[in-house]
């Protein structure tokens, strides 16, 4: 799961909780505090490379530095 790889390389130091639930037919929900940030089953497809990280990003704020640039 390249998504959560990227995830854990670039804001390991601000994720306190990560699990991975898949659903049928490997549909997946990233959602964080509450709220959906990629949804594959609204999407009907795959996240691109670098998709998921690049909104949790935007989720964060630019002014949360990611892990290998602190």
């Amino acid at each position: 799961m390249s998504a959560i790889s990227d995830l854990l390389s670039h804001y390991q130091h601000i994720i306190t909780d990560i699990r991975i639930v898949m659903g049928a037919r490997g549909v997946f929900d990233l959602v964080v505090d509450g709220t959906v940030l990629y949804s594959k089953h609204e999407t009907g497809r795959h996240a691109e490379p670098g998709e998921v990280l690049e909104l949790f990003t935007q989720h964060v704020g630019s002014d949360v530095p990611r892990y290998k640039d602190s």
